[in-house]
């Protein structure tokens, strides 16, 4: 059976391709196919100034594999990245941007003494945040070597797919939830997928704090989850006092998914809320009963969701 008016999301980890096709519209979102094929070991390895595809033809027979389940007339996928890939920050600019352009120019010499590697060979994109009572803007700022992205691109295209969007994975997680977590006057998101920890705070539907941080293995280390949620509202309260979380939401987690709750619970002082994809997006008849599929399907599902 083809599928259509459908969009399409790839999620790449160290460990393989997961794709989604999402159907239904942006507001009332659907999966109406996914697949997945895995890699051998040690043919991906997630650097910010490198290549990260070892063996690009085991890269493309297995981006392949797993569009092909999709049965999708489709050729286009928005495609996430591992966070570990590139770098991601809110920065604070006084200067307001005429143009898109000028805007990218301006943070990039900001940013030019304290970035890891050549401001000319990278891939600058932001997003305006907000506008401050004193007149700085807010921004997100998205950078990824050239080297590291163009790789990407190259070798989907050879496997004959058009990748129209590149995100990293913290973001992709957090959109098949996004109407929840607008609706908040100020909400904290902790997320584990893929050995990664993403925490992200919102005001007002507005993204203030940003952080990952890779704690590798499969299993996650619970004292080192605690500390760095920990850590990081320190860092959050610090830069803006007096504000205090009023929901907390979490998503994925391995081993002893309470466990993670209670730690998220201790670290930020709210009893944190689950997120189920399955109250956000209908799933096909079966899935939503537990087997697992839903928590690996989030971030291709948050990448399908950009092009509805």
């Amino acid at each position: 059976m083809l599928f259509s008016r459908t969009a399409v999301g790839m999620d790449i980890t160290p460990h393989g391709i997961t794709v989604a096709a999402v159907g239904g519209g942006s507001k009332a979102p659907k999966l109406v196919a996914h697949g997945s094929a895995a890699f051998p070991e040690g043919k991906l390895c997630i650097l910010h100034r490198e290549p990260n595809v070892l063996d690009p033809g085991v890269f493309v027979k297995t981006v392949r594999e797993a569009y092909h389940r999709l049965l999708v007339k489709s050729n286009q996928v928005s495609v996430s990245l591992p966070d570990a890939a590139g770098h991601v920050m809110i920065l604070d600019v006084e200067t307001r941007f005429r143009s898109h352009e000028e805007g990218r120019d301006i943070i990039r010499w900001k940013l030019k003494k304290s970035l890891p590697y050549d401001v000319s060979d990278i891939h600058l994109d932001y997003q305006t945040l907000r506008e401050k009572e004193n007149g700085e803007l807010s921004v997100l700022v998205a950078i990824i070597s050239r080297h590291v992205v163009t790789q990407y691109e190259d070798l989907i295209l050879e496997a004959g797919i058009q990748p129209n969007r590149i995100d990293f994975t913290a973001f992709n997680l957090c959109r098949p939830f996004a109407r929840r977590l607008e609706l908040g006057e100020s909400s904290l998101f902790v997320a584990y997928y893929e050995g990664v920890l993403s925490i992200l705070v919102f005001s007002e539907g507005i993204l203030e704090f940003f952080r990952t941080k890779e704690l590798g293995g499969t299993e996650s280390d619970m004292n080192r989850v605690f500390m760095e949620i920990n850590s990081s509202l320190l860092i959050y309260r610090d830069k803006n006092a007096g504000r205090e979380l009023k929901e907390v939401f979490c998503f994925g987690g391995s081993g002893d998914v309470d466990m993670f709750r209670s730690v998220i619970s201790e670290a930020s002082g709210v009893e944190p809320q689950a997120l189920e994809l399955g109250r956000f997006i209908t799933l096909p008849d079966g899935m939503a009963g537990g087997n697992g599929a839903p928590t690996s399907l989030c971030a291709a599902l948050g990448a399908a969701m950009r092009n509805l």
